[in-house]
C-alpha cells in the first residue's frame, strides 16, 4: 500500500517516514499555499491512501496571518479530499483540541459542537468542515500537546532550559494529554488500512497521551526522567499571557477511537523515554 503524505519535517511526518510505502511530499513537491497543487499531486501519484500531516501551525502569528492559514489549513485539505473522493481512496486529515473553546474540565466528545477563539482554531475547523462536505472517506483526527525527538516542541524547550535555569514557572491550570508523535502516526497507518477496508468508519475521532496533566506536571515528568535538577513552580495561565489564548481545557474523548478502530490511548510517559533515547542517539 503507497500512502501518499503531506509533510515531510513536522514531527509526525517524520514518525510517518518510519513505515513502509511512505511517500512524503515536501514544500517543493506539494506548497500548500497553492491548494489545487495538491490535488494534483494526489491524481498524479494515485495512492491507496493520502495522510494530511503539513499545516499552518503558529498559533500567535495566525491571528496576523489568517488568510494564511485557512489557505493552508482549510482550502489545502479541501483540495486533497476532492481528489481523493475523485479517485475512491481515504484520507486522513490531522486536526486539533483548538477547534474547541477550552473551557469545563470534561473531555470533549468528538460530536461536541466546535467554538474556536483564535483564527488557528477557525482555520482548522474551516478544514475539518471541507474534508467532511467532500465525499471521500475519511477520518479526521483532532489531537493535542503533539512532542517528539523532532522539530520544536515543549519536551525539547524543557530539557533546553532546564539544563539552563535551576527553576522554572510553569502554567499549571491548562490540562490536556501530552501525545507522542510517533503513536500518531502509528494511529493513522492502522486507520488508513481499516478506513480502505470499510469506508463506513469514516468520520471525526480523538487520539490524545494518557494521563491528563497540566502542563507544570508534564515539566516534571520530563525533568525527572532526563535526571535534571530543575525546580517546577506552577503558576496560572493568567501570569504567562500569550497574544492568543490558550485553552485551559485540552482533555479529548477518545472511547470512538478505541471502539472504532481498537486504538487505544497511548501512555505518553512510555512515549516520553523513547523521545529522550531518540534524542540521546541524535547526539
Amino acid at each position: 500500500m503507497a500512502v501518499l503524505v503531506f509533510g515531510q519535517t513536522g514531527q509526525v511526518a517524520q514518525e510517518l517516514g518510519r513505515h513502509p510505502g511512505i511517500v512524503s511530499l515536501g514544500r517543493h513537491a506539494a506548497d500548500l499555499t497553492d491548494p489545487s497543487a495538491c490535488g494534483d499531486a494526489i491524481r498524479a501519484a494515485r495512492p491507496s491512501a493520502v495522510i494530511n500531516a503539513a499545516a499552518y501551525t503558529a498559533v500567535d502569528k495566525a491571528e496576523t496571518e489568517e488568510q494564511l492559514a485557512t489557505t493552508i489549513n482549510a482550502h489545502a485539505p479541501a483540495a486533497m479530499a476532492a481528489a481523493c473522493a475523485e479517485l475512491g481512496i481515504p484520507l486522513i486529515q490531522i486536526s486539533s483540541d483548538y477547534v474547541f473553546d477550552g473551557s469545563g474540565d470534561a473531555p470533549r466528545h468528538p460530536n461536541e459542537p466546535a467554538n474556536p477563539r483564535n483564527a488557528y482554531g477557525r482555520s482548522k475547523l474551516a478544514g475539518e468542515i471541507a474534508v467532511r462536505d467532500s465525499g471521500a472517506a475519511h477520518v479526521i483526527l483532532r489531537t493535542s500537546w503533539v512532542v517528539s525527538a523532532h522539530g520544536a516542541n515543549f519536551v525539547k524547550t524543557m530539557l533546553r532550559l532546564g539544563a539552563e535555569r535551576d527553576g522554572l514557572r510553569i502554567v499549571a491550570d491548562q490540562i490536556g494529554g501530552p501525545t507522542p508523535a510517533r503513536d500518531i502516526a502509528d494511529a493513522c497507518m492502522a486507520m488508513v488500512g481499516q478506513l480502505t477496508r470499510d469506508p463506513s468508519k469514516s468520520g471525526t475521532y480523538h487520539f490524545a497521551g494518557s494521563p491528563d496533566v497540566s502542563w507544570a506536571e508534564f515539566a516534571r515528568a520530563i525533568f525527572e526522567l532526563s535526571g535534571l535538577d530543575c525546580t517546577v513552580t506552577p503558576i496560572p495561565t493568567a501570569d504567562y499571557p500569550t497574544p492568543t489564548p490558550r485553552p485551559l481545557n485540552s482533555r479529548l474523548d477518545c472511547a470512538a477511537t478505541t471502539s472504532s478502530f481498537s486504538i487505544a490511548r497511548p501512555d505518553w510517559r512510555t512515549g516520553l523515554r523513547q523521545i529522550l533515547l531518540d534524542l540521546k542517539a541524535m547526539k
